[in-house]
């Protein structure tokens, strides 16, 4: 899988886990909880739409994602390509705390609130990235590939020759 497209389907998942946690503390809190709690709620999650744009704000790749480019070995032929298992491999603390968040915020809605606000400010962080390391790419002339690891093993990088546009 591309880096690159690995870096939109954790925005677009990091997202849509805000949304279902958000959806979901709406729902568990329609008649049961005190008025006071979705205001605090709605107050986090813009707090943490501010905090996410804040981190996000720069159009270059962050400190981790440049030191994982600059240590991707370089291969001549492409890794082998598989989108969902390479998704479910690198995002299973994602799809795990939403589940869990979720779990819980059933019956304590605030859990499923408080996990909203980060899935907001993870997704907004690391909005620009993609574009960032496209942009490497473009200039370089490199694709960078994700590099099969273990679930629990750092994530690693490929370089493979691409076609250089500049």
């Amino acid at each position: 899988m591309r880096f690159v497209d690995f870096l939109k389907a954790t925005v677009m998942l990091s997202a849509g886990s805000a949304t279902f946690l958000g959806t979901l503390t709406v729902l568990s809190v329609r008649d049961d909880v005190e008025p006071r709690f979705m205001g605090v709620a709605i107050g986090w999650w813009i707090a943490a739409a501010l905090i996410g744009a804040w981190v996000g704000r720069r159009n270059a790749a962050s400190p981790p994602i440049a030191r994982l480019l600059a240590d991707a070995r370089m291969q001549m032929s492409l890794p082998e390509m598989r989108p969902g298992l390479t998704l479910l491999n690198r995002l299973w603390p994602l799809l795990f705390s939403t589940i869990g968040a979720a779990a819980l915020g059933v019956f304590v809605p605030q859990v499923s609130a408080v996990a909203a606000g980060f899935a907001i400010i993870w997704a907004l962080a690391w909005r620009r990235q993609d574009a960032a390391v496209a942009a490497i790419e473009d200039r370089d002339g490199f694709r960078f590939y994700i590099d099969k690891t273990p679930p629990f093993a750092p994530i690693r990088l490929i370089r493979t020759p691409g076609l250089r546009t500049g």
